[in-house]
């Protein structure tokens, strides 16, 4: 029997791929690009709310240094507590800036913090990339750098952002370097350790949570010692140890020492201040109203799932896919040998998130203050997609779905950037309802950043000029904003006003961003009749310009300050006949009204403002009012404590809960209201007097005078 001949088989040929080499040019070029593009978008971004308190406290740090310590305004900043904070970035930025003679209302003050912003921006961009690159090579690379730079939350912050992005950058340095040292012990690279010590320093100069990095230093160098202890090394045991020990301390001291260089108030006293620090900054203390899933919330009331709703809301889906989507291939990383680098990585990107949601920690504008665990989330989100196309790669069809799946999740926040480039952080992901389906639920754009384009509008129309002979009267609720953009207008005069009460204030113009503006009131009669313009993203209002020509309002409100309630009501007449919409000019006829006792029309005018703004605290007072005046406690009762619900500290309205139960009877919730008010308010002498009322109807008259006479400190 003839044996048959084994046919030969042509080997199929590989899928076509670039060269390493090209892919490191691609690399490089589009780092590059990229870089360019940060301070190009950096250089036109508008001023960041917080910039007042910042550049203040660069001013401070640049005069401590200079006089060598003998200035120390920069120990003790009470305005936003910035001597809580590392002076790196700021003391940077002010000294470049005294050097070019720009003081803190100088555009070109704050275009040079805006380019170093987006250099310590690019800084976290570039160590994600080389991240990936380290644990998925140059592919992981490229895509790490694209996935930073469209993640619109994240890029718009690295545009203005001076406190959270300087330390995203300290930190995702910190880690990768981190990352090197566990290949290079026991004998550590220098480079290695200087990049570790540079980031390390960097992210603790910047903000006291950077100590956090000394606790990931010690555990995974505790790891990595187990590692290799199990390998077959020449060091002995304790040689091993000595030689992590000896490596841990240097990196601490020689970054601690570094970092307190430029943080004076840690400079004084090294080891007190910086645990005062932390401690404050685990609380994140800066107690305000927040608008979160539609309600107007105190920041100390959020639901435990605050950042994590906010962060599914706004990183991109190809973040979000690719970071959950990369527990499949976990399994791959801990058989290759890579589970103490992918720990590392999940640890950077949840512990902190974990701390904070269990600490209870206040925290408003989102998740800004967590964008530090952004980068390594990107780095294992990427290591997701390049084994999803691993596997794809000998399968044409299912590779192409691969690459189409992902171009489509990428273009969207791409064109979103695209067509907001002055403020791409306010950014939210298609599935979770876009920009649209969130405007009035979430905060849009709360650095203010869209006081720019308004007043680039009113210099396109012709308001402004340099030319301007008369005065023109600005008011606004971002101040220092609107003071920088406008301070080149001799003839322009800036105020500031709350939107809620903008026409207590005399102005001709005003710019109004969204943030502090009630929810309910941005999703039904925002913007207001008489806006000229709207600066908007994708049809939602970020801020708007409002025009006061008649000024009606204003002098019904002055009108009544002097009592002239006749004259007053006639303004305010005027007003809502051509403005009906103006809550302000209602509850104005309100005030007017219950000075007259006319309960009804009270009433009438209260239900009118607050048709038009549902969450106005002031409307429920006048209804309140109302309703007592018209001998129906019970409803009167139901709108206070609605007030309360609305806003916690609104002090009027428990005083008023306190005046009706004292007078059904209920002295025990009399007295529970009446100090509630003055817990809020202690030198409110109408509440202090209402205790000391209510103890006397208890028959308690020395107490109660005791309790006047201990409050006598709130009236001096």
């Amino acid at each position: 029997m003839k044996k048959r001949k084994k046919q030969k088989t042509t080997p199929s040929p590989p899928p076509p791929v670039i060269d390493t080499m090209k892919y490191e040019h691609i690399f490089k070029i589009l780092a590059g690009v990229i870089l360019l593009l940060m301070l190009i978008l950096a250089w036109q971004s508008g001023i960041n709310g917080d910039d007042k308190f910042q550049n203040d406290y660069a001013e401070k740090l640049v005069d401590f240094y200079l006089s060598f310590g003998a200035d120390k305004a920069a120990l003790h900043v009470p305005a936003g507590n910035m001597h809580y904070y590392g002076g790196f970035f700021d003391l940077t930025t002010g000294l470049v800036n005294r050097l070019l003679g720009f003081d803190i209302y100088d555009a070109g003050y704050h275009r040079v913090r805006h380019l170093f912003n987006a250099l310590f921006g690019f800084i976290a961009l570039f160590f994600t990339a080389l991240t990936a690159r380290k644990l998925g090579g140059i592919k992981a690379g490229i895509l790490a750098l694209l996935f930073m730079f469209l993640s619109p939350r994240f890029l718009g912050h690295a545009l203005m952002n001076p406190k959270d992005i300087p330390f995203a950058a300290g930190y995702m340095t910190a880690v990768y370097f981190l990352l090197r040292l566990f290949d290079s012990m026991p004998r550590p690279a220098r480079s290695d350790m200087l990049g570790f010590t540079l980031g390390a320093a960097s992210a603790i100069a910047t903000r006291a949570g950077g100590l956090m990095l000394y606790g990931f230093l010690g555990l995974f160098f505790l790891l990595n010692f187990f590692e290799k202890k199990r390998q077959k090394t020449e060091f002995s045991t304790q040689n091993l140890l000595l030689a992590y020990l000896k490596t841990g301390i240097i990196l601490v001291l020689a970054s601690y020492i570094l970092a307190l260089l430029f943080w004076p108030f840690a400079l004084v006293n090294p080891v007190a201040h910086p645990l005062e620090a932390l401690s404050e900054f685990s609380k994140l203390g800066v107690r305000i109203r927040v608008l979160f899933a539609g309600d107007m919330i105190m920041s100390d009331a959020e639901p435990w799932y605050y950042a994590p709703l906010w962060m599914w809301r706004t990183i991109p889906l190809f973040v979000t896919v690719g970071f959950f989507g990369f527990l499949l291939f976990l399994g791959k990383y801990i058989k290759a040998g890579k589970s103490l680098a992918v720990s590392l990585l999940y640890f950077a990107a949840l512990f902190p998130l974990v701390y904070i949601t269990t600490k209870e920690s206040l925290l408003h504008d989102g998740w800004r203050h967590l964008l530090f665990v952004y980068p390594p989330v990107t780095v294992l989100a990427v290591l997701f997609w390049i084994n999803l196309e691993k596997i794809a790669v000998d399968k044409k069809i299912l590779r192409y779905a691969v690459y189409g799946i992902l171009t489509l999740l990428m273009i969207e926040p791409a064109w979103f950037i695209a067509r907001n480039t002055a403020y791409p952080y306010v950014y939210f992901q298609p599935a979770a309802g876009g920009l649209s389906g969130n405007y009035g639920y979430y905060e849009t754009d709360y650095w203010g950043l869209s006081v720019k384009p308004a007043v680039e509008w009113l210099e396109d129309s012709g308001v402004l000029s340099e030319n301007m002979t008369d005065t023109v009267t600005i008011a606004t609720n971002f101040l220092y904003n609107a003071e920088v953009e406008l301070r080149k207008y001799p003839k322009v005069k800036t105020r500031y006003t709350r939107f809620q009460g903008r026409y207590s204030t005399d102005w001709d113009y005003a710019i109004f961003p969204t943030r502090f503006i009630n929810a309910a009131q941005l999703r039904g009669s925002f913007p207001p009749t008489k806006t000229v313009h709207t600066v908007a993203s994708g049809g939602v209002p970020l801020a708007v310009v409002v025009y006061e020509k008649d000024k009606f309002t204003y002098r019904a409100e002055r009108a009544l300050m002097q009592r002239d309630t006749i004259y007053a009501l006639d303004q305010f007449q005027k007003e809502l006949t051509s403005y009906p919409d103006n809550e302000q000019a209602w509850l104005g006829m309100a005030d007017a009204y219950y000075g007259a006792n006319d309960y009804e029309k009270v009433l009438y005018s209260a239900d009118q403002a607050l048709r038009i703004a549902p969450e106005n605290v002031s409307a429920m007072y006048f209804r309140g009012l109302a309703l007592a005046g018209m001998n129906r406690p019970r409803e009167a009762r139901e709108i206070f404590l609605r007030a309360t619900k609305t806003d916690a500290e609104f002090y009027i309205a428990y005083f008023y809960l306190g005046v009706l139960a004292m007078e059904s009877g209920d002295l025990k919730t009399a007295l529970e209201y009446a100090k509630t008010t003055l817990e809020i308010k202690p030198d409110f002498r109408n509440g202090q007097l209402l205790v000391a009322e209510i103890y006397n109807l208890a028959g308690q008259k020395e107490k109660g005078d005791a309790f006047l006479k201990k409050m006598e400190k709130f009236r001096r």
